[in-house]
């Protein structure tokens, strides 16, 4: 598949409020798809905007998290979250959250482009070190290598699949900035 041309954003509190549909859509329809971001399936609209509008954006008002956003021809097809927010002992840290692309637009380098952001955002608010946690297995690996991050280990029966029949383990990934 090619890349697809695209503008990455960061999306403030109005943002979310303004694109509420399509992050409801995002989430809703990667979950859906299989994708491990804690959600369980079917996400019901009604979970989707909550997550949106009250978490994300309460974190985003307090400035512990950023939230960044892809878009294609005008529409969000993707989202980033990285949390600044870290207890005192951690303030060099920062963590990777909630890494969606649509999929339809997954393998187009969004996602690339996506995490490349956030960990520019990184590097210019100080942050030395980032981390994550994904699916161990999962197809967003190679994304995360691609970007420069390594394995730090492996939790198993971390979380459930989407669709509740399994548990799956998780693996912890860093990168230093």
């Amino acid at each position: 598949m090619t890349d697809l041309s695209h503008n990455i954003t960061e999306l403030d509190a109005i943002d979310i409020a303004k694109y509420i549909e399509d992050l409801c859509r995002v989430l809703m329809d990667s979950v859906a798809d299989g994708a491990a971001i804690s959600f369980m399936a079917p996400l019901t609209k009604a979970e989707a905007k909550r997550f949106w509008a009250h978490d994300v954006r309460s974190a985003v008002e307090a400035g512990s998290r950023h939230l960044f956003g892809a878009f294609v021809d005008e529409k969000l097809v993707g989202t980033v979250q990285l949390v600044i927010g870290m207890p005192p002992n951690q303030p060099h840290r920062s963590e990777i959250s909630k890494m969606i692309v649509h999929p339809d637009g997954r393998r187009r380098g969004l996602g690339t482009a996506l995490m490349n952001e956030a960990l520019a955002f990184a590097k210019g608010a100080g942050k030395t070190l980032v981390t994550l946690d994904t699916r161990t297995g999962d197809v967003s690996a190679p994304l995360y290598k691609g970007v420069g991050f390594i394995e730090a280990g492996i939790i198993p029966d971390f979380a459930f699949d989407p669709d509740g029949l399994a548990k799956h383990s998780t693996t912890y990934m860093y990168r230093y900035l």
